[in-house]
C-alpha cells in the first residue's frame, strides 16, 4: 500500500521568522547557513518574491541582534582553538565552509590566534590526539598527514618532527609530498 507524499507547506514572512529563530534557538548559524534552510521552505526561492522573503527575514534578525557574522566567527574561532585544538588554518577552512566573508574570517581568526604560539598548540593537538613520538617512517607520514589536517603549517610540522629526531630522510621524503 503506497502513501502519498504529504503536501510540502511553504511559509509566510512571520512563520520564516519564526522558524529561523528557533533554527537560532538550537544553534548559532551564519548568514548563508540560514540562507540553505530557508531555501527549502520558499515555493519559488529564486524568484524576486523568494530572495526579497528570504532578506526581509535576514534584516529582521539582524536588527535585533539574533544574527551577527562576526560574533561567530570569533566564538567559533575560540572555541576550534580552545577545545579541538586545530590550527589557524583549519579554522579559516571551516569557517570558509560555513559561508562567512573572507574579512570576517581575517579579523576573528587573527583575534582568536593572536599570542597563541603555533608549535604548542600542535602538541596539544597531538596529545588530544594521543599520537607519540613516531618509531619509523611510517608512523612519522601519520604524524605530518594528521598535523596539515589540524590546519598546522608545514614549518612547525617539521620542527616538532625535527624535535622527535626523525631521520632527515624521512623529512625530505614528506617535503616532497606536501610540496
Amino acid at each position: 500500500m503506497a502513501f502519498a507524499r504529504p503536501k510540502k507547506k511553504f511559509y509566510s514572512e512571520e512563520e520564516l521568522y519564526e522558524y529561523a529563530v528557533g533554527a537560532l534557538a538550537r544553534r548559532m548559524r551564519t548568514v548563508t547557513e540560514l540562507k540553505r534552510l530557508f531555501r527549502s521552505r520558499i515555493e519559488d526561492s529564486e524568484s524576486e518574491y523568494g530572495r526579497t522573503l528570504i532578506e526581509l527575514v535576514i534584516r529582521r534578525l539582524k536588527d535585533r541582534g539574533y544574527l551577527n557574522d562576526s560574533q561567530y566567527a570569533a566564538y567559533f574561532s575560540s572555541l576550534r582553538r580552545d577545545n579541538q585544538k586545530f590550527g589557524r588554518q583549519r579554522v579559516v577552512t571551516d569557517l570558509k565552509i560555513k559561508g562567512v566573508h573572507g574579512d570576517v574570517i581575517d579579523k576573528a581568526v587573527d583575534a582568536a590566534f593572536e599570542g597563541v604560539s603555533e608549535e604548542k598548540q600542535a602538541r596539544e593537538y597531538l596529545r588530544k590526539k594521543r599520537l607519540v613520538k613516531p618509531k619509523d617512517q611510517k608512523q612519522a607520514a601519520r604524524v605530518f598527514r594528521q598535523l596539515a589536517r589540524g590546519g598546522f603549517g608545514t614549518k612547525t610540522i617539521f620542527s616538532i618532527l625535527r624535535k622527535w629526531d626523525v631521520d632527515e630522510e624521512t623529512l625530505t621524503a614528506l617535503e616532497s609530498e606536501s610540496a
